[in-house]
């Protein structure tokens, strides 16, 4: 983020731990409309959402220091060294995502209070975990996956794959969604950040776990379930093969993720960033090394439905 040129009317310390007290929750008609839909549509069980609407994290959250709240008249809010871009949800369907390598907490803290206040889910990538807990400590309603290195607030329940309802998963109907296909398992912490990534932007997935280019048979068996996602992720290291071998099999884009999972020649992943993107698969884009969140919101815009968008 670029360095502030304005200020708020009252400045805020982030270096300080100790916070004022906040005014009562109140639940929101907009809240209890959300909350309702996602159990009857099954994302959140009854006891979660009465837990949540009991405390809910928007208005517990609300700066006292600003009771009217952001408005369309002043998208940006401004705090030392950060400026946040509140309208970025109106202009690009989603909130604004932080990324937490080198982030104070207080900083993260302050960002995430400032979106619940407007009534935004929260997504940070890259916390680590001496980080995180005081995140949770300040924020209790916040959650930390350890192995994504990723920190939710505001987004009911926790990642869930579709389930196929019988033995042949290939002849149900599955609603628009994304395929998350890994290598191998030690390319698990940059999947799980893509499935984190998708369940903030309530996009539904499926994993393909381990079917990597070295048993091709793997590959073989899931590509008629890989055929009805809308669109796809491969996460692979080594040498990077597994995203052309995909792409030849499906008619929809593939977001490819070279991982820095290897030996040496592997470069840290430099290797099998340049085979994917020599890749002759006209379907498969590539994006950085290690950036399940990257292929993740593509591969989310892409399966979102156009009503949505």
């Amino acid at each position: 983020m670029n360095q502030p040129t304005s200020k708020l009317r009252t400045p805020l310390n982030l270096h300080c731990r100790s916070l004022p007290p906040h005014p009562p929750p109140k639940t929101a008609p907009r809240d209890l409309a959300q909350w309702l839909t996602d159990v009857a549509t099954g994302r959140c069980s009854v006891a979660e959402a009465m837990a949540n609407l009991a405390n809910p994290v928007p208005q517990s959250l609300a700066d006292p220091s600003d009771p009217a709240g952001p408005t369309a008249d002043r998208p940006l809010e401004t705090t030392a060294h950060v400026t946040l871009d509140l309208d970025r949800q109106r202009r690009c369907g989603f909130p604004e995502v932080i990324y937490g390598d080198g982030k104070p907490p207080e900083m993260m803290i302050e960002i995430i209070r400032r979106q619940q206040h407007a009534g935004q889910p929260s997504f940070a990538t890259r916390v680590a975990p001496q980080a995180a807990d005081s995140i949770l400590t300040a924020i209790p309603q916040a959650r930390f996956n350890p192995l994504s290195r990723t920190l939710t607030a505001g987004i009911p329940g926790q990642p869930q794959p579709l389930a196929a309802s019988g033995p042949d998963p290939t002849a149900q109907k599955f609603p628009h969604h994304v395929a998350v296909i890994t290598a191998g398992s030690t390319d698990a912490p940059v999947a799980e950040e893509a499935i984190e990534t998708l369940h903030w932007m309530k996009i539904p997935f499926r994993s393909f776990d381990d079917i990597g280019v070295a048993g091709p048979a793997r590959l073989i068996a899931a590509v008629p379930a890989l055929r009805q996602a809308s669109a796809v992720i491969v996460i692979a290291g080594m040498e990077g093969a597994l995203p052309a071998a995909v792409g030849g099999h499906l008619c929809v884009p593939v977001f490819a993720v070279p991982t820095s999972v290897g030996y040496g020649a592997t470069l840290g992943g430099l290797t099998p960033l340049m085979g994917m993107l020599s890749s002759c698969a006209s379907n498969v884009a590539v994006v950085n090394i290690d950036a399940g969140f990257k292929a993740a919101y593509l591969a989310g815009l892409v399966a979102r439905p156009i009503d949505e968008r």
